[in-house]
């Protein structure tokens, strides 16, 4: 068993063994996150899916209202007029096969790959490297797309993408522990109605098995998920 550090024993020592109140287990989140850096917020979430099977695969974008309280640097890949496009859109790293090259070669200081649908087949070779890191454009997560200065904006915005692991569980960064817990609220909401919407044809049963948030070095809090998706966000803020 890894030894759990004094600092982590004191702040679980903080937290309850029952489901929280949303808004109360985000007050809870912030006041566990003594790191001497900024902390995420991360949500984990564990579903009534086996995403072996096709129809019970999730993956999908979720546009946090309060945004990520990160700076996201969007690369392009593009061609012709599409270059100058996505230039003039804000993104931080635009090109065309060079830039396929310079990334096969080691290039990836990039928090975002979009590329057009064009290039696709050129982009293809280059999965072995982007696909483990979760920044392999695809179409269902909204980064194969020729509307360059739509996609640019957005994922500078606060969109997320995000799948199930193979066990069926969500991991997702929603905020930092610096927002207020009405802002948090209101970014994890976004979340909860995005994954009630993506339901998974093939998800039988209780779709909704634990929900729990934690800040990155922080202990887990247990969220009452039937408060959260019944909460109306007028409540939220």
């Amino acid at each position: 068993m890894p030894k759990i550090s004094r600092r982590l024993q004191g702040l679980q020592a903080k937290v309850e063994d029952k489901d929280y109140h949303p808004l109360e287990a985000l007050a809870l989140l912030k006041d566990t996150a003594t790191a001497k850096f900024t902390e995420a917020a991360e949500a984990h979430i564990r579903l009534g899916i086996d995403p072996k099977y096709t129809d019970q695969q999730l993956r999908t974008t979720v546009a946090l209202p309060k945004g990520t309280g990160q700076i996201v640097r969007v690369a392009v890949i593009a061609r012709g007029e599409k270059v100058n496009e996505a230039s003039n859109a804000g993104a931080d790293i635009v090109g065309s096969e060079e830039l396929i090259d310079e990334i096969q070669k080691g290039r990836m200081d990039f928090d975002k790959l979009i590329a057009t649908p064009d290039v696709m087949p050129q982009v293809a070779k280059l999965g072995k490297l982007l696909g483990p890191r979760g920044l392999m454009p695809s179409p269902k997560g909204g980064t194969v797309t020729f509307d360059l200065a739509g996609a640019i904006a957005e994922f500078k915005a606060g969109k997320l993408e995000f799948r199930a692991d193979r066990t069926g569980i969500v991991h997702v960064m929603f905020g930092k522990s610096t927002f207020s817990p009405e802002d948090l609220l209101v970014n994890l909401k976004a979340l909860q109605e995005t994954i009630d919407r993506n339901r998974p044809s093939g998800a039988k049963g209780r779709y909704w098995r634990t929900f729990y948030v934690s800040a990155t070095m922080g202990p887990s809090i247990k969220i009452d998920v039937t408060a959260l998706r019944d909460l109306k966000l007028s409540e939220a803020g």
